[in-house]
């Protein structure tokens, strides 16, 4: 029988847990049971939080309950068997990583496919694709932001050791990327935001946005110097 869940607690110590009994084993009809009944939910739970949170909304599905069940077989063909606990990321933050990039990124595809149909005109610029920064025209500083959360996300294992450290920084970047459907603006209500989302204490939050905000101005100031950003 499924585990009773608490709909304000649906990933739990023994999701991971489950998530591990399941990797451990090559019976598929016992890696089916457990993956029905202590692991389905979870997923499908997470797929619909991330989405409704960060409003990833354009889609290429009639119906948000057919994306929740494509994130769920990405989760379950692609990265189940890739999660390995004795790394030190928890199954929330691993797998939570794993829907927010890939929602990223289905996201901005399905942009661009509506904006060459003429769809959402009237959109900022940070959403047209992004030149290349050797060019002579300078960028709008909104693409900018967009051109430094896609290289971070490829630094954060280089600028921080600590998978918790990590967790932080993509939750950070993550608001960036999504900063146009946010309805969040102040800093206090922001910092509160990122630790609900990472469970992290104050301190450590500040520690990764102080080393975030100096790899952002000195990009800054180097493509403002080429004349590469319009202020």
């Amino acid at each position: 029988m499924a585990r009773k869940r608490s709909k304000a607690n649906y990933f739990t110590k023994e999701t991971e847990e489950a998530i591990n009994r399941y990797n451990a084993t090559d019976d598929p009809e016992l890696r089916a049971q457990i993956f029905t009944e202590e692991i389905y939910y979870p997923f499908y739970k997470l797929a619909e939080n991330i989405i409704h949170t960060f409003k990833f909304y354009y889609t290429d599905v009639d119906n948000l309950e057919d994306l929740k069940h494509e994130i769920v077989t990405v989760l379950l063909e692609e990265k189940i068997d890739k999660f390995d606990p004795t790394n030190g990321a928890k199954a929330f933050s691993y797998f939570g990583t794993i829907v927010k990039r890939w929602l990223i990124n289905y996201n901005n595809k399905n942009y661009k496919q509506l904006k060459k149909r003429g769809t959402f005109e009237e959109f900022d610029d940070y959403k047209v694709s992004i030149p290349d920064l050797e060019e002579t025209n300078a960028i709008p500083l909104g693409t900018f932001i967009d051109e430094y959360v896609d290289y971070m996300y490829d630094e954060l294992e280089v600028l921080f050791d600590k998978p918790a450290e990590q967790q932080i920084a993509d939750a950070v970047l993550t608001i960036f990327k999504t900063r146009h459907d946010l309805d969040i603006f102040k800093k206090k209500a922001l910092y509160i935001y990122i630790r609900e989302m990472t469970d992290c204490k104050t301190p450590h939050l500040t520690k990764v946005i102080k080393v975030l905000k100096q790899e952002f101005y000195e990009m800054y100031e180097e493509l403002h110097d080429r004349g590469l950003i319009v202020r």
